[in-house]
């Protein structure tokens, strides 16, 4: 059984949109782009600026204060600053898949977004979602390994908002401390994984997983779908399915070894040249 067919969030929602710009993509390597005019991602945030972890049904969200700019990205493929506004994760039910995007075709067991709002260009974040440019999100790969000290600050918030709807305070986080080391990242033009779908996104996914451990991801699926009271329905399988590229361009802000590999063809010098 597939959730996103049966959950409420989807239920009036065209599972095939027209857009021709939809989210979640398979990243392959061989057809990335290497663009050396990418910047490197600038990240600051201000810890004070985190309010509160909810469970919203169909993920648990951490919020931001986002009326100014004190917890900002800019850089990489953005023009301007982007404030962040929320941070939440994708997972599955067990840890063979659960990430929304995929690199040439591996899952990984969960994904992690930063969400971030345009606000040069836009008043508040629900304009910005639905507009050309509005957003920029953050993808960073989960994948098994060693245990994960700051992120444990937040599994050991989810027992609180096991159901839907609950909310705790979570002061003083900074998420920077679940980014990888590695400053690598794709980019490409896309749109929001769940409704309405706004093809709003600059996506910068980092290229280099952070690991967690098992128990870590086993916390992520005891929360529920489903509010107190009614029918139990675990929250696992909270991705949206792979959307087809179209004639996109996916950039990648490091060398790889396809492109290493095609070399250009050596030129004889103007002295061989000459007769």
């Amino acid at each position: 059984m597939f959730l996103w067919r049966v959950h409420p969030l989807w239920e009036s929602v065209d599972l095939v949109p027209a857009g021709e710009r939809q989210s979640p993509i398979n990243i392959r390597w061989r057809d990335s782009v290497y663009d050396p005019g990418l910047k490197p991602l600038t990240i600051s945030y201000d810890p004070t600026t985190c309010l509160h972890v909810w469970n919203n049904g169909y993920s648990f969200l951490v919020e931001f204060e986002d009326s100014t700019d004190k917890s900002v990205i800019e850089g990489g493929p953005l023009e301007h600053n982007y404030r962040l506004k929320q941070f939440h994760f994708h997972w599955g039910a067990i840890d063979a898949w659960g990430s929304e995007h995929t690199v040439d075709s591996k899952c990984y067991p969960a994904e992690l977004h930063l969400v971030h709002w345009n606000a040069v260009k836009f008043e508040n974040f629900e304009d910005a979602a639905l507009e050309e440019n509005g957003l920029a999100v953050i993808g960073v790969f989960l994948k098994l390994g060693k245990h994960h000290k700051e992120l444990q600050k937040l599994v050991d918030t989810l027992p609180s908002i096991k159901h839907k709807d609950t909310l705790v305070e979570f002061g003083s986080f900074d998420p920077s401390c679940l980014m990888p080391a590695c400053p690598d990242y794709w980019t490409y033009s896309g749109s929001l994984t769940t409704p309405p779908l706004s093809e709003s996104v600059t996506w910068i996914i980092k290229k280099q997983p952070v690991e967690v451990d098992h128990d870590q991801l086993e916390q992520f699926r005891t929360l529920l779908f489903t509010s107190e009271g009614e029918k139990e329905k675990r929250m696992v399988d909270n991705f949206r399915p792979l959307q087809p590229l179209m004639n996109r361009t996916v950039r990648s802000s490091f060398r790889h070894d396809y492109v290493l590999n095609i070399q250009a063809k050596p030129q004889p010098s103007t002295s061989q040249a000459t007769p």
